[in-house]
């Protein structure tokens, strides 16, 4: 095993160096939790952090049993690229903002014959939260406008037909009060107890699990499109992977909360708001992506928890400085907590998370991508 890829017992390794922040409370979710009835194998990612009871950033191998809580409440959370007609050099952020107002809100009637549409075309039935769909939520979830800087791998990045000199848009949100409402119903049936293989109430939840899943790729869908409609632009998906749910191998259940899948193609790794993100390759066919229950992280992952930030960092910046980057984009979010809690200081590097990915032969770095204009809200989640 690599110096990189850590065994910390039989059945819990993580994938970190010493450059990597991992807090010691994340660590110990990480092996309580793979201590759980069914549970096999764990792995931690490099974007590791703790959570609310499970750790984020983190793989779970079960056999005979799932455990809905460790996919938690965001079924389908995840991320998805958009190629766009926008030229990077032409960008005026003072108009590029103005245009982007409030996407907080439902959208309006004039959307709804489109959506109609696309929830036959994904078998989804009426769920009650359509009036959620095109909305990205809080949290850490954002849209964003990003300009290609470096290209590490010209073939690699030609298979997604992007043109470097357009503005790429990258959508990160999952399946918002539908996913909370499933399992907020398990919870209050069966606690955070895990479900038996093949039981009725596995196959429900299997079902609707499914089902949120579809949602969230929907979701995403949506808010590209109304972005690029107010952007007075167009574009279209080229990548949408989930990075929250349970999901069949051949060795088992695979729950990942907070990791990306490596057996699905290319993927994004987003930093915080003030930093890169990377398009990356998996490396499949090593001995590390077995060891790392084919998955990578999904981010940066939190260095700082939420109620620490403001506090921190208040004495330091105005609400107003925080809607400036050290790169030179600009933030959109009027929320006065949320934008001390999402502030890049509570972040880890992701050149950090990147390069131990990369060391330890899972990944190979395609391209990097500049935040130009971040949405997260203008107050009205």
């Amino acid at each position: 095993m690599s110096n990189y890829i850590q065994k910390l017992s039989d059945s819990v390794s993580l994938i970190a160096n010493s450059d990597v922040w991992i807090e010691g409370k994340a660590i110990q979710q990480l092996e309580k939790t793979a201590q759980l009835e069914g549970i096999i194998r764990a792995v931690g990612m490099p974007d590791l952090h703790p959570g609310r009871g499970y750790p984020i950033g983190a793989v779970f191998l079960s056999k005979n049993k799932i455990y809905p809580a460790l996919v938690g409440n965001d079924i389908g959370c995840g991320m998805a690229l958009w190629k766009t007609n926008v030229k990077a050099r032409k960008v005026n952020l003072d108009k590029l903002a103005k245009r982007l107002t409030n996407i907080d809100s439902p959208l309006g009637d004039d959307w709804k014959e489109y959506i109609d549409e696309r929830l036959i075309d994904k078998k989804l039935g009426i769920t009650g939260f359509e009036r959620a769909l095109g909305t990205i939520g809080g949290g850490n979830h954002f849209a964003e406008l990003q300009q290609v800087c470096d290209i590490y791998c010209e073939e690699d990045f030609e298979l997604l037909n992007m043109d470097k000199k357009n503005l790429a848009l990258l959508i990160h949100s999952g399946s918002r009060g539908f996913g909370e409402s499933i399992l907020r119903r398990h919870v209050e049936q069966f606690s955070h107890q895990g479900l038996d293989v093949g039981s009725n109430d596995f196959v429900c939840y299997i079902e609707q699990h499914n089902n949120a899943l579809k949602f969230a790729e929907l979701n995403r869908e949506l808010i590209a499109s109304r972005i690029l409609q107010r952007l007075h632009a167009k574009g279209e998906a080229v990548l949408d992977v989930n990075h929250n749910f349970v999901v069949q191998s051949e060795s088992g259940w695979l729950h990942r909360k907070g990791a990306t899948p490596s057996n699905d193609g290319m993927v994004m790794i987003p930093g915080s708001r003030g930093d890169y993100s990377y398009l990356v390759k998996p490396v499949l066919q090593s001995k590390g992506s077995i060891q790392s229950l084919y998955s990578l992280a999904h981010g940066a992952g939190r260095k700082w928890v939420r109620s620490d930030c403001k506090g921190r960092l208040s004495k330091r910046y105005k609400q107003s400085d925080l809607e400036r980057t050290a790169l030179g984009s600009r933030v959109i979010c009027k929320n006065k907590e949320l934008i001390y809690e999402e502030a890049p200081e509570a972040y880890k590097s992701i050149e950090s998370v990147i390069n131990v990915m990369q060391k330890a032969n899972l990944i190979v770095p395609v391209a990097r991508f500049k935040p130009v204009l971040t949405y997260k809200t203008q107050g009205g989640c």
